[in-house]
């Protein structure tokens, strides 16, 4: 079997997570409360009534990225991830590549969360001062370097964290979420604007394929995120198995909430509700179903959820420039592990360095919601690459085993292929549909990491000499050692 490269200096201290805080890393890194909050105005309009099946049919294509995670996963645990998976089964050019796509939309996300951060606690003390963008950028960039302290302070820190300030989001949100549709379902006390049909679910909605595209574009974007568990695996107990179920679990978990609050949306509020109240859309379903104190409580949990996202996105980005620094294809000072925290402590610094200078020099674009608008366009164009690329390279890596079953072939190949193509699919779909700014950032910024490949290739990094990923060997081995079938296709549930 594979083992892992000889690596230099102290390493991530390992066994910090077990599954249940591993699962909680991934719930927290899709932010399901943010993500509502920030795009459920935009589904609606783009989509309508057919939001919820939106949201259902972008879930199953990343539920096969997730799988895709898990396999790959299986055969090689690595904080960086895909940067690894792709860079020894396709080609380590794409590696990198994927790698720097999640670099620059972490670091892009570092200012489209700290943002709506500073504003929803703004809305919480004083909705009069939440249009103010300075002093959300202000209040927004203090969230930001509370939760990189954490991140400094370790992975038992982070987990610790999370189950505080995710916990409080999911208890908020399972509770709306309960109250609405019962409320909507009768209608009583919220009222109903609309009657629950099941062709909300179906294709009716879509105004032909380029309107099923839009919404998925969108749709996307509510499930990034949940792949921090792989970024962690390094640090998780027995995380050949937990780290990829972990993922599997977040994404199921992230549907039920969104699909739930989705419908909700479509019950409860009226077309003019929604346009009238784009930038809080939450805030007025939590008004309608629980006047006087719902609207608030829906606001701090956006506030946690933005938060709590903000730290999973550290983590990614910091492990994943580890693992740079540890193979010799970024500085390799990004390598070093604090001996005291087991922190990546260099990343963490020069991330939270160049993404203060990104929040502040925000401000120079405007408003918050032109902020977020470019940003998250960007980042959908990386996310659709590397989660493209993942899904490519489980493919390849298990190709000489998926024809022993069907469930081998339909969890390892077909739904990890499907989930990469629709992804690409995406990606160029979004090509004509973006702002020339955002595509700017996004095209840019990927361009941008062409520089250090051919530096540290030129320099002779050992990661472009890899060694090549192939599940089949790796079962032969665990067979021979007597740990049959740890490596087999078939899913843990």
């Amino acid at each position: 079997m594979h083992s892992t490269p000889a690596r230099p200096g102290r390493g991530l201290q390992p066994n910090v997570l077990g599954t249940f805080n591993t699962i909680v890393m991934a719930v927290a890194g899709s932010a399901p409360a943010y993500s509502l909050a920030a795009t459920s105005a935009v589904l609606v309009g783009s989509v309508g009534l057919g939001a919820p099946a939106a949201l259902l049919y972008c879930a199953i294509p990343m539920l096969g990225i997730a799988l895709a995670y898990r396999q790959l996963g299986r055969i090689d645990v690595n904080a960086g991830a895909g940067y690894s998976w792709v860079g020894r089964t396709l080609h380590p050019f794409l590696g990198f590549l994927s790698g720097w796509a999640l670099v620059v939309a972490a670091t892009l996300f570092m200012v489209a969360g700290s943002l709506p951060a500073g504003t929803m606690t703004l809305t919480v003390i004083d909705s009069r001062f939440a249009d103010n963008t300075t002093l959300a950028t202000l209040i927004g960039a203090g969230w930001f370097l509370l939760m990189l302290l954490v991140v400094l302070g370790g992975a038992r820190l982070s987990a610790r964290t999370q189950l505080l300030i995710s916990g409080v989001e999911l208890v908020i949100l399972l509770l709306f979420a309960i109250v609405a549709l019962v409320r909507g379902s009768s209608g009583t006390g919220a009222g109903a604007a609309h009657t629950f049909e099941w062709s909300w679910l179906g294709f009716g909605h879509f105004d032909g394929v380029s309107g099923f595209a839009s919404g998925a574009l969108i749709a996307a974007f509510y499930y990034w995120g949940w792949d921090v568990t792989g970024n962690l695996s390094e640090e998780t107990r027995d995380s050949r198995r937990t780290a990829g179920l972990a993922g599997i679990i977040g994404v199921l978990t992230v549907f039920a909430l969104v699909e739930v609050f989705a419908i909700a949306v479509n019950v409860i509020l009226s077309v003019d509700d929604i346009q009238q109240h784009s930038a809080n859309v939450l805030t007025v379903l939590g008004e309608k179903v629980w006047p006087g104190v719902g609207g608030k409580l829906l606001v701090v949990a956006v506030m946690l959820s933005t938060v709590a996202t903000l730290q999973t996105t550290l983590i990614q980005v910091t492990r994943s420039l580890f693992a740079m620094g540890r193979d010799r294809t970024m500085p390799a000072a990004f390598g070093r592990v604090h001996r005291s925290w087991n922190t990546p402590w260099v990343a963490v610094a020069a991330v939270g360095g160049v993404a203060l200078v990104l929040i502040l020099a925000s401000l120079a674009l405007g408003r918050v919601q032109r902020i977020l608008g470019v940003a998250v366009q960007a980042i959908g164009l990386q996310i659709a690459v590397y989660y493209g690329l993942a899904g490519l390279a489980a493919v390849v890596a298990y190709r000489k085993l998926l024809l022993r079953s069907v469930p081998d072939f339909v969890l390892g190949g077909l739904w990890p292929l499907t989930g990469s193509l629709f992804m690409f699919w995406i990606f160029f779909e979004a090509l004509g549909d973006f702002s020339r700014t955002a595509l700017t950032l996004g095209l840019g910024g990927l361009a941008v990491g062409v520089v250090p490949m051919l530096w540290y290739r030129r320099r002779g990094s050992s990661y472009y000499r890899p060694a090549k990923l192939d599940a089949s060997r790796t079962v032969q081995a665990e067979d021979s050692s007597g740990y049959t079938d740890s490596a087999t296709i078939v899913t843990d549930f």
